[in-house]
Order: C-alpha cells, then structure tokens, then sequence
C-alpha cells in the first residue's frame, strides 16, 4: 500500500508574492470609500496640464508621461497574470484588477476632458465626439454600470479600453514628441485598432479560420472609419486665443488694424484679412489651413505654418484679395489642419444692406470657454519688479 503523497509546500516565493497580493488587496479595499476622489483629482491634473504646458511644460510633459506609464502597466496586466500562473504563482483576482482598470479609465477620461472641452468646435460634428467622451467618463463613476460592463459584456469593456487608449495617445503625443495633430490621429488610430483585438475575439467566440479572417478584414476598416471621421474629432492639442477680420494689417507688429463694412463694394475694393492666433505646445510645427466659404461652397485655400511655445498662441493671417462678382452672403472661414480637423471658425456677412453687413473692425476677440480664460496669471512666475 502506498501512502497518498502530500502536495509539495508551497515555495518561499510564491507565499511572499500572496503575502503581497493579500497586502494590496486590503490595500484596494480601503481606497474603495476613497476612489470618487480619483475623477476630480484627473481633472484637475488635466486642467493644469491645458494651462501649466504654456509656461512650465515640463509638467504637463510630465503628466502625460505618468499617464502612459499607467497605461502600460495596464495593457501588460494579463501578461504578468499568465506569466504568474505558467510558473506557479497564484494571479490578481479579477475583482482587484477591474478595480485598477477602472481608477485608470477615469484618470485618462478625466485628465483628456479639458483638452476636449477647450478645442471643440461647437457648431461642428466634433460636438457629437465630446458628449460622447463626457457619457463615457461618466460611465466610469457610476458603479454598477461599469462592473456589468466588465462581467456580462467583455467584448464592450475592451472597446471601452480601446477608446480611452486612443484619447490618451492623441493628447499626449504632440506634447512629449511634438508631432502633428494629423500624427498623433494615425498613431492614435492604430493604437485603438491594436487594443480593439481583445474586442473583436470576444465578439467572434468561438474563433475559427473564417472568424479569424474576418476580424483581421475590420481591422483596417476600423481604422480607414476612423481616419473618415477625423473632422468630427478634436484636435486636442491646438485651438484657438484669438480672431479678428480687418481691412489691413501691420506685419511687423502682427496685428489687425482698420475698420471696414463688410459690403460687396467695399470688400472687393480693399480685400480682407482673417488673423487666427494659435495655441500649439512648444517646439511643435503645424501646417494649418484658411478655407475660406462662401454660402457653405469653398472658393479658397490657403495654407499657413505655425510655431507652438507662444503664450497668446501664434499669430497668423490670410489676405484674400480676389472675390465672386456677387460676394454678398454668408461667409466661413475655417481654420484647418492639413490633416482635416477643424481648430475654430471665423464667421462674416457680406451684404448691400450696411446694418446686415458684419463690422470688420480689427478687434482680437476672445474665444469662448477655456481657451478664453486668463487664468495662466494665476500661475506665472512673477517677473522682475520694474
């Protein structure tokens, strides 16, 4: 008779590594209470990061960083869970890990929110692509609705995942890499593409070669609806400080000056200046775009370099000199990026009527929301007393 061998003890390794994860267990259990904390806190951090990447970049660069760091600690979750298991190691229990996902997903909704809020165009369809960010922030404070998205439907929760990767790869890139806004949209779109796989595999189960083939067909298809659909997202990394319509223009202090009534005569006769100043993150160099509309028809375009690093943004301007013979009507003028995303509008009447015509009167306006705000006072360096 042989005696039933009793399982091996455990290893020294393996009982630190569940002493550890009982510590952080209690750990997560005591922030619980805490974690309606975590949104405010993000968007604080986003808030200062929108005006503290003027003056001090180095922390909002800093920020970013923090949140991709966060992000691949995330991604690599499940890796470490497999590693763990394949060797022996007992692996985070869900519950734990859903915990963490959810503190990130708010953290990058949160923390992008400011961002979306200051470069939105209203009036455009990016409308429709921030509310739909605010439903998804607010998606991932309301409890019960987020840990049913992670139990019952997986094949969402990673779509879920995947977007917030994409919000945070396409606000943090111009400012740690200084590259476009057109860039930082493709990279962001691959991105999105990559971690939408575990959403595609959990919508396709049971996986077999004709599933496969088609999973791999949506991905690019994803990607291509993305890229279509850019001029509804924000460029999250330029907006507009200032606008102004005016008859003529000193170059050398780059400002609008004159006054001028809009009318057909009067605007054929001297022509008009469109002055754009544009917010950009230092070192940044951006192609932007005048496409001037009349009647919702584009008539002309005339492209623009800019520089990022200026506190009041980068002054720019066109000169537009050639009209229709018939002007009068309503006209648009909307700043672009090369790569089709709108940065702000500037509108204008052009009518026989003097009182219908707009006053082209050189005035800078402010434009409004965040972008618009002086708060950056409130955190400059005091300069050398005068």
């Amino acid at each position: 008779m042989t005696a039933d061998r009793l399982p091996p003890p455990p290893s020294s390794r393996a009982s630190r590594l569940e002493d550890w994860q009982l510590r952080l267990a209690r750990l997560a259990e005591r922030a619980r209470p805490w974690h309606w904390l975590w949104p405010p806190i993000a968007f604080v951090a986003g808030v200062a990061s929108f005006f503290l990447v003027e003056r001090q970049q180095w922390l909002g660069a800093a920020l970013a960083l923090g949140m991709l760091v966060t992000w691949v600690l995330l991604v690599s979750e499940s890796l470490i869970a497999r590693w763990l298991t394949h060797r022996g190691y007992p692996a985070l229990p869900r519950g734990i890990t859903t915990f963490v996902a959810q503190m990130v997903h708010q953290e990058t909704l949160f923390f992008t929110l400011p961002f979306l809020l200051a470069t939105t165009v209203w009036t455009s369809g990016q409308a429709l692509f921030t509310v739909l960010m605010l439903g998804l922030a607010l998606l991932s404070i309301l409890d019960p609705l987020y840990y049913r998205l992670a139990a019952r439907h997986r094949w969402l929760y990673f779509a879920f995942h995947a977007q917030c990767v994409f919000l945070v790869v396409l606000v943090t890139l111009p400012t740690l890499l200084h590259l476009t806004t057109g860039q930082s949209l493709a990279i962001a779109l691959v991105a999105m593409v990559v971690f939408s796989l575990p959403s595609l595999m959990q919508l396709l189960r049971p996986l077999n070669l004709g599933r496969w083939l088609a999973m791999l067909a949506l991905l690019p298809l994803l990607a291509g609806l993305g890229w279509l659909g850019r001029a509804w997202v924000p460029p999250a990394s330029l907006w507009l400080s200032g606008y102004a319509l005016s008859p003529s223009f000193d170059e050398q202090a780059r400002a609008p000056e004159g006054g001028l009534r809009l009318t057909p005569a009067a605007l054929t006769g001297h022509g008009l200046y469109a002055y754009t100043a544009i917010h950009a993150p230092r070192g940044l160099k951006e192609e932007v775009v005048h496409e001037w509309r009349h009647d919702g028809e584009l008539v002309d375009r005339i492209p623009l370099e800019i520089q990022g690093g200026r506190e009041e943004g980068y002054r720019a301007w066109t000169h537009k000199r050639h009209f229709p013979e018939s002007p009068a009507g309503r006209w648009r003028i909307d700043v672009m990026t090369a790569s089709g995303q709108r940065i702000g509008v500037l509108r204008f009447r052009v009518s026989d009527t003097a009182e219908q015509a707009t006053q082209a009167d050189g005035h800078i306006q402010l434009p409004p929301g965040i972008p618009g705000l002086d708060l950056r006072r409130l955190i400059a360096r005091p300069g050398p007393e005068s």
